[in-house]
Order: C-alpha cells, then sequence, then structure tokens
C-alpha cells in the first residue's frame, strides 16, 4: 500500500469509527451507567472484534453473502431484533448506584460477538475490504485490520468517556431516565439504513 492510500484508510476508518453507531452510543451508555474502569473489557472488545471481523472478512467471509443470499437477510432480520432488544435493556438501564447490583456492562466475549450482529461493523468492514484491498492480498487486508485497529481504540474510548464524564450530571434518575431512553432511540435510529 502507498502512503497515501494508508492516509485515506486511516480517514476512512477515523470517520467511520468515530460517527454515531450501535458500539459508540453502546459505550457511551456504558460509560455513563458504569464508569470507564468497568466499561474497559467492553471497549477493548469491540475494538479487537471488529479488527478480527475485518481480517475475517478480507479473508473470504463476505463470499458467504454472495454465494447464500438468503444469510445476508437473516443476519439483518437478527440484528434488528438483537439491537431492539439492547435498545430496550439500555432505556431500562438501573441508575449507576443500583448499576452494579442489577446490571454489568459487557464483557469482552459479549462485545467481540456483539460485531457480528452489528449492521454498522458489517458495513464497515465490507467497505474497507472492497475499497482497500480490491486484490485481496494478505499484506493489504493485514494493513487494513492493523489501521483500524489503531484508529478505532481512542475514537471508540472518547465515547466512553464522555459518558463517563457525563455521569455525575446523569446523578438524577430523571435526568439519566431522559439519557437512557435518548440512548435507546439513537440506536434504534442507527438501525435506519439497515432496514432501507
Amino acid at each position: 500500500m502507498t502512503y497515501e492510500t494508508i492516509a485515506a484508510l486511516s480517514l476512512f476508518a477515523l470517520v467511520s469509527s468515530i460517527t454515531p453507531g450501535p458500539n459508540n452510543l453502546m459505550l457511551m451508555a456504558s460509560g455513563a451507567n458504569f464508569g470507564f474502569r468497568q466499561t474497559l473489557p467492553h471497549l477493548l472488545g469491540v475494538n479487537l472484534g471488529f479488527a478480527l471481523m475485518i481480517f475475517l472478512v478480507g479473508i473470504g467471509l463476505s463470499r458467504v453473502f454472495d454465494l447464500y443470499p438468503l444469510s445476508y437477510s437473516i443476519l439483518k432480520i437478527f440484528s434488528i431484533v438483537y439491537l431492539s432488544y439492547l435498545a430496550y435493556k439500555i432505556a431500562n438501564a438501573a441508575p449507576p448506584k443500583d448499576a452494579e447490583e442489577k446490571g454489568r456492562p459487557f464483557t469482552f466475549l459479549q462485545a467481540a460477538a456483539f460485531q457480528w450482529v452489528n449492521p454498522k461493523a458489517w458495513a464497515m468492514s465490507m467497505g474497507a475490504i472492497t475499497l482497500y484491498a480490491a486484490s485481496k492480498e494478505l499484506s493489504a487486508i493485514l494493513m487494513i485490520t492493523l489501521v483500524f485497529g489503531l484508529v478505532n481504540l481512542p475514537s471508540i474510548s472518547g465515547w466512553t468517556v464522555l459518558g463517563q464524564q457525563m455521569r455525575h450530571w446523569l446523578g438524577s434518575p430523571i435526568r439519566l431516565r431522559i439519557f437512557n431512553y435518548a440512548m435507546a432511540a439513537l440506536l434504534m435510529l442507527s438501525l435506519y439504513p439497515t432496514l432501507f
């Protein structure tokens, strides 16, 4: 890959990683409800799980959709149902003091596995591979994986920190409820491109 290609890929990774989507909204909600330290396994699961997804899509997993178009429709339906369930859980999250007793943030493995039902993660990984690894060379796929891993981590960390910083302001049960409802609504809105 040329320097110009890596620069363009880095910009693509930054824009797609830092913009709102299911991962970022859930990390912000987790940061607000549980704090940064407790959300760290979730954050690392998103980062490494997504990097693994890009690598596997790059080495040929995306061909499954070409061979079996119905599999994409099934994945889409499952993603919508699962994200709707997560939006419900966010909307009904307990206040931070009760959250320690009643709820927990995603674990590393849950967050890594979530990438496989995240429509934005699929769009990002397939877009990156299509745009920057048309030749499907292993070196290009590894570079895309590395760039996304490096750019994605600080991007998603920012959302978690934002949620944590809002935690004090969200000390009021009413403000926390409004925040959680707003995060749930935004998570559902993030499904709009998948639905249409």
